[in-house]
Parts: structure tokens; C-alpha cells; sequence
């Protein structure tokens, strides 16, 4: 029986989630705040969490980004904020969907069955790329730390989104990859119709590690196809690509 995390401040949202989601053959915990979040998750192996964005203390972004620092477990944001730009933000900071309310709770439970299922058909999602460092273009990717160095040795600060991404291209150079295909293996998701979060990550990658973002190089669009990681790369421990 799958065990979520239900994060809410709002009693009756956590009262309603738990015993709808209860009668679904879900196991379900419930926590008010960060605090009592991570007690669930020390306390508990919980397989999917429902973290509300608006929260007391650390809000659920600053909480979804300080679990994709140390873990893979799905998340699925709930906000009463329904603006592209904060579903954006939710995806960037590592969410693996993304709910509106108010909400139909059994949207949200074919939602929660659908990121399930997908997680448990990809256990290598959290997995690292070969060996424990990846170099490409006189860049240095250290899967360890998650750490992205330039030539100079510069440390690069890379969002839990774009450290998702670079690794999926360096684990793929010289394929041509999909948005659905990037979406499925950086964050385990189907895309939803005119979804472009893929696209607004690739821009800020670019931005990040193009000499010309404008005219990259290294990440080439490819006109209905998707995004192509060109560089050849080398992994330090592992095979060379």
C-alpha cells in the first residue's frame, strides 16, 4: 500500500485527503508545516508527497527544493495559485506535478496513481549518470555534490530542475530527446497539453553554461524533434560517451 504525505496547513484539506485517499487503498500521514514534515519522512518511507506551495515557515518551494537535495521522492504541488509562472517555479524547484485548487480530489488521486506508476517503472530515475563526474566542453559535472564548474573552476549554482536536465543530456549526448522524453526522465512526468516548463529549463541551462545563448552550441534544437546535447562527454570512473 503506497504511503503519501499529505502537507497542508489547512485542517479540513488534510482531514478530507486522508480519509478519501484512506478509502482508496493509500496510506496516508498528514503534516501541517516543514517541521512536521520532516519528522513523517524520518519517522516513515513514505513513497509521494502532497506539498501545499502557501505554508507557515518554509514554504512548500523552499521544502521541495531542500528534498531534491537529498531525495527522489515524488512530489506533487498544491497551490491556490494557477499561474503558469508558479507552476513553472514549483517544476524548477524539482515537483514532479503540479494541482490548482480548489481541485477535484479525484483528479488529484489519478494524478498521485499516474506519478506512482511512473516512478515505479523508472528506478533508475534517481540514479546517477555513469561514474562520479562527467566532463564536456571544458565544464565539470560532479553528480556527488551536484555541482556544476567551469573551465576556470568557477562554481556554477544549478536550480534541482536544471541539475535534472544536464544529466539527463549527459547521459544522452548525440540524441535527439523529446519534451516528453526530457520530462519523463528528468522529473518522472507526462507532459500536459502546451506544457513548455522543458522549454523555459533548456533556456536557463543555456543561459548558464552557452558561450551565446542565443546561438547555442552545446544544447541544439532540433525543429520537430526536441533538444540535442552535442558535446562529446567524459565520465571520470564509468564509460566515456
Amino acid at each position: 500500500m503506497p504511503h503519501i504525505l499529505v502537507v497542508d496547513d489547512d485542517r479540513e484539506i488534510r482531514d478530507l485527503l486522508g480519509k478519501f485517499l484512506g478509502q482508496h487503498e493509500l496510506r496516508v500521514t498528514t503534516a501541517a508545516d516543514g517541521v512536521e514534515m520532516k519528522k513523517a519522512l524520518e519517522d516513515w518511507n513514505i513513497d509521494l508527497i502532497v506539498l501545499d506551495l502557501m505554508l507557515p515557515g518554509d514554504d512548500g518551494l523552499t521544502l521541495c527544493r531542500n528534498l531534491r537535495a537529498e531525495s527522489d521522492i515524488p512530489v506533487i504541488m498544491l497551490t491556490a495559485m494557477g499561474e503558469d509562472v508558479d507552476r513553472i517555479v514549483g517544476l524548477e524547484m524539482g515537483a514532479d506535478d503540479y494541482i490548482a485548487k480548489p481541485f477535484n480530489p479525484r483528479e488529484l488521486l489519478a494524478r498521485i496513481k499516474s506519478v506512482l506508476r511512473r516512478a515505479q517503472a523508472m528506478p533508475d530515475r534517481g540514479a546517477k549518470p555513469e561514474g562520479t563526474a562527467a566532463g564536456f566542453a571544458g565544464w565539470r559535472l560532479d553528480m556527488d555534490k551536484r555541482e556544476l564548474h567551469a573551465q576556470d573552476g568557477v562554481l556554477v549554482p544549478l536550480s534541482g530542475g536544471e541539475y535534472d536536465l544536464l544529466a539527463v543530456f549527459i547521459s544522452h549526448p548525440g540524441r535527439v530527446l523529446s519534451r516528453d522524453q526530457l520530462l519523463d526522465l528528468a522529473r518522472g512526468r507526462e507532459a500536459q497539453p502546451f506544457d513548455r516548463s522543458i522549454d523555459v529549463q533548456v533556456s536557463r541551462l543555456r543561459r548558464k553554461i552557452e558561450d551565446d545563448p542565443k546561438e547555442p552550441s552545446l544544447i541544439k534544437t532540433v525543429r520537430s524533434g526536441g533538444y540535442m546535447f552535442t558535446p562529446a562527454v567524459k565520465f571520470e570512473g564509468g564509460e566515456n560517451r
